[in-house]
């Protein structure tokens, strides 16, 4: 059954005894006086239907406890400690100084169970409500939008590594897989560790690959081939697991067609790789040519003025659904914030239109409250992404992709005729050629004599592109941007760079997530940007005055 927090005190309350040494104006202080408004009953009354049972922790406790968490970064006995032997901790959560806190599986526990709710983000959700009572983005559109990736909770892993973790996860998970595994396998996987070879021996190698490799095929041959019998869940991803490992880093050995059996490790990267058996959805992903990162992409959108997070998602760092352009488009998409005209904050103005927006979408004469103005950089700027905001009345100040000419110095793409209605691109020389149904053009031969050849192409078989589907859209932004309202707008989006780093940062570290899947590590996003908003607002002057919460 749900607890409920006691309005009277106890003996040697914390507050009571050593509020006043708790920093006036602090996420404890608040939390000290005002927990009860923030995280109320109903905060986890769904989660506690029956009213038999054991009381569970107060929801005040409980959401308070998780905002501090993720405000400073701690691991669960961190925090358990915390609440018993931090004064500042006492005194925000209500507890006396002699209490003990509780165990630490006790915030698996919570976090489970509000994972499996109908409300997974419900201390985000706890913080809007506040956000929107305060009235301070009222009238404001500007988002800023940007990600950054963090280091995941696992170690890369080697392909070797991975085929043996692989099957014996199999050999856990698949009823009878063990006796499959001795009967048809080459190698002893009961033995911990890597298979004993001289790994200086690229023949040993070789054959050590070859080996896995045609093992695993073998255990999915007896367990996932026909007439094999349905699996839950737990068995399908373990089988569906070895078979992605055994195919992504491999391929026929020299002179293998791949059907004698002999393999060697690719000499390139798979895209989508999967880099650990421990965790299947973190991914490599790269912010420049020379360094890679490992783990999970972070996209935050946020009000640039008053500094607060109006969305936040974690997505895989590459492969499906993490790009930044689609979850640009995501977040404008369900913007909470938006289309709630009325006043702002003591003593600010709402936020004008930039004049520089190139969307035109079927809302663009409809209310400007109504409607956002998306600051990002190039990333966020596809032709996809740019289409998607117009049709939903948006617009954008985002920074186009650089053009990248045949020759240097030449011509770009700018300085051909598209005519949509006609299917036809003109060159600078002034010749028209007609384009196919993939959207190509060939010049042609009629490149051999063409006195601006040398400025548009060396290619042997003369001029031929590619245009792009949204084409007009990206031609629009790159005027766009050579204006100087576009110049004038676009640094609003540095305000992004200083909220990516107060939520990837804690005491001046980079922050590593503590969970598996992008699921968790999703739920631990939206509870830190919680926790940072309701630092900022506090920064704002958030306060509780006849019932409401207003800005000082």
């Amino acid at each position: 059954m749900q607890g409920k927090s006691r309005m009277d005190r106890e003996l040697l309350d914390a507050g009571e005894i050593a509020g006043h040494l708790v920093p006036a104006g602090s996420v404890f202080a608040f939390l000290a006086e005002h927990r009860r408004q923030l995280f109320p009953d109903s905060f986890t009354a769904d989660l506690f239907p029956s009213r038999t049972g054991r009381p569970s922790l107060p929801a005040d406790l409980v959401g308070s406890v998780l905002v501090l968490k993720e405000l400073y970064d701690l691991s669960d006995p961190q925090t358990a400690d915390a609440l018993s032997y931090d004064i500042r901790w006492k005194v925000a959560c209500g507890r006396s100084l002699g209490q003990m806190s509780f165990d630490p599986s006790t915030l698996v526990y919570w976090r489970k169970r509000i994972a499996e709710s109908r409300r997974p983000d419900r201390v985000f959700d706890a913080v809007a409500e506040v956000i929107a009572a305060t009235g301070i983005l009222r009238g404001r559109r500007k988002r800023c939008v940007d990600s950054t990736v963090f280091d995941d909770a696992v170690a890369t892993q080697d392909t070797v590594t991975q085929l043996v973790a692989a099957m014996r996860k199999v050999a856990r998970v698949v009823p009878g897989a063990g006796q499959v595994i001795s009967r048809v396998c080459r190698l002893d996987y009961s033995r911990p560790g890597k298979p004993p070879i001289d790994w200086d021996d690229p023949a040993a190698k070789e054959k050590l690959v070859s080996d896995l490799v045609n093992d695993a095929l073998a255990v999915l041959a007896e367990l996932a081939g026909p007439g094999a019998p349905q699996r839950d869940a737990a068995a399908a991803d373990a089988l569906g697991l070895l078979a992605l490992v055994a195919g992504q880093d491999v391929e026929p050995a020299e002179g293998s067609d791949g059907t004698d059996g002999r393999w060697r490790i690719a000499r390139k990267v798979a895209p989508d790789r999967v880099i650990s058996t421990v965790d299947p959805q973190a991914r490599h992903t790269r912010k420049s040519k020379s360094k890679r990162r490992d783990g999970f992409r972070g996209h935050v959108a946020a009000e640039p003025q008053t500094g607060l997070v109006t969305d936040c998602e974690m997505t895989m760092a590459a492969g499906p659904g993490s790009t930044d352009a689609e979850n640009g488009v995501t977040m404008a998409g369900r913007d909470r914030f938006a289309g709630t005209p009325g006043s702002t904050g003591p003593g600010e103005a709402p936020d004008a239109p930039a004049g520089t927006g190139d969307s035109a979408g079927p809302d663009a004469d409809g209310p400007q409250d109504a409607r956002l103005e998306v600051y990002g950089d190039s990333a966020y700027g596809s032709g996809e992404a740019r289409a998607a905001y117009r049709d939903a009345g948006h617009d954008t100040v985002i920074k186009p992709g650089p053009l990248r000419p045949a020759v240097p110095g030449g011509f770009t793409i700018d300085d051909f005729t598209i005519d949509e209605q006609a299917g036809t691109v003109t060159c600078p020389a002034g010749l028209t050629r007609p384009m196919t149904r993939t959207r190509t053009v060939t010049f042609g031969a009629a490149c051999s004599g063409c006195p601006l050849r040398e400025r548009c192409t060396t290619a042997k078989d003369g001029r031929s592109m590619t245009i792009h589907p949204h084409e007009d859209l990206l031609r629009a932004a790159r005027a766009q941007a050579r204006t100087d309202d576009f110049k004038k707008a676009y640094p609003t989006r540095s305000a992004i760079e200083r909220i990516i780093a107060w939520t990837a940062t804690c005491n001046g570290r980079r922050i590593k997530l503590r969970y598996i899947g992008t699921a968790k590590n999703d739920a631990w996003l939206h509870t830190r940007c919680a926790a940072i908003n309701l630092r900022t607002l506090l920064r704002h002057g958030l306060t509780r005055r006849d019932g409401t919460w207003v800005l000082a």
